[in-house]
């Protein structure tokens, strides 16, 4: 293996190579594209999990996820207080509601989240600036990273100017903005005082809220204060730390949803396509020169010499094949980021990862097309 025999077959047909380099750049561009929308899925899914500040969260049982979230009592919430490693609790309101694009007069569903505004409660840009203001009656802060569908609120927004619209046929003022991000399940979020939720939605109880966060003391486990809690409070709701919150709802969008199934199904057909093409251009190559390995043969080469060949081939196609499949997928993740404001883009272990897949596929197809190197006799072909 001293002379680049097979990079010299491989040049020797440029056009064929060259159709070899484009499938296998589709095939990494197919593959890379659908775990970086399954990655996307998960992380947007779960911005507001690991985004909102507290060590334990208490979550109805009924609930399914946090887009649509069941109501319970505030009672318990309270309830947890009677332990020692609680320092403070905070009760939040989360619903969809129906925002009316003040440019085109639009109506699409918005996540309008209520909060006591002296709460410190999420970890997002603009949020501590503008929280404050929230006391105000009939104002909400917009999520500046919202879907353009509800108009430029954004581009537009001016702390001295009023910007006013409609939300659940209330007449309402944005005072701020914040910057979160969509998901799947949520195009846009607003944020408001509890007051003015509970006025957006009046056939809503004050006692009844859809998420209770809790914030422990310093040097408190929250491991062993969520089992605590999860002894003595009623079983009508869930008592989880924020790895469990957060591990539930990607185990919610990867099961009991047909999304995670498809983003992975279509990362293992790209897988197969590539597979199947490489598999065609070596095997091609391999009938065309059975004479010249079988000469090899005749001379006393053995099966591993030539074997050696084709795989040799298959590992230079993935890895040409691989770097302009990688190049056009970053072009498409930025665009499609911008488009869909969502987390698109690579990270250095998918782009590991979708590498060794690239070498692993085009390995198992020269292991397929070197079988009739395998098999042959110099005396059949002479």
């Amino acid at each position: 293996m001293s002379l680049p025999l097979g990079w010299l077959q491989l040049r020797h047909r440029p056009l064929r190579l060259l159709v070899a380099l484009a499938g296998i750049g589709f095939a990494v561009l197919l593959i890379m594209m659908q775990l970086g929308f399954r990655a996307a899925l998960f992380e947007s899914a779960v911005r507001f999990h690991e985004r909102l500040n507290y060590d334990i969260a208490l979550f109805s049982t009924n609930s399914v996820f946090i887009v649509r979230p069941q109501p319970f009592s505030s009672r318990r919430l309270y309830q947890a207080l009677g332990d020692e490693s609680i320092a403070s609790v905070s009760p939040v309101h989360i619903f969809p509601g129906v925002w009316k694009n003040p440019w085109n007069d639009g109506r699409r569903s918005i996540n309008v989240i209520g909060f006591n505004p002296e709460d410190d409660i999420l970890d997002a840009e603009g949020f501590d600036e503008y929280r404050q203001l929230l006391r105000q009656q009939d104002v909400v802060i917009f999520d500046a990273a919202s879907r353009p569908e509800f108009g430029p609120v954004a581009e537009n927004f001016r702390p001295d100017e009023d910007l006013t619209t409609e939300l659940n046929d209330r007449k309402i003022s944005v005072v701020g903005l914040f910057d979160m991000g969509t998901s799947f399940g949520i195009d846009g979020s607003v944020m408001t005082s509890e007051d003015n939720w509970l006025r957006l939605f009046p056939n809503r109880l004050r006692n009844d809220i859809e998420l209770g966060l809790i914030n422990l003391t310093e040097g408190a486990n929250p491991v062993a204060t969520r089992d605590r809690l999860r002894e003595y409070l009623p079983k009508d709701i869930l008592v989880m730390t924020k790895s469990d919150f957060v591990a539930r709802e990607k185990n919610y969008w990867n099961t009991a949803t047909p999304i995670g199934y498809i983003f992975a199904f279509g990362a293992i057909m790209g897988f197969v396509v590539g597979a199947i093409i490489v598999y065609q251009i070596l095997f091609a190559d391999v009938s065309e020169h059975l004479n010249e390995y079988a000469t090899l043969r005749a001379l006393g080469y053995p099966n591993r010499f030539i074997s050696g060949i084709v795989i040799q081939q298959a590992v230079i196609l993935g890895v040409l094949g691989y770097f302009p499949g990688v190049a056009l997928v970053y072009w498409l993740s930025g665009k499609a980021a911008a488009a869909t404001s969502l987390p698109l883009y690579i990270t250095q272990d998918r782009a590991l990862t979708v590498f060794l897949l690239t070498l692993s596929m085009c390995a198992i197809s020269a292991l397929l097309a070197v079988r009739k190197v395998r098999r042959l006799d110099p005396a059949d072909v002479f």
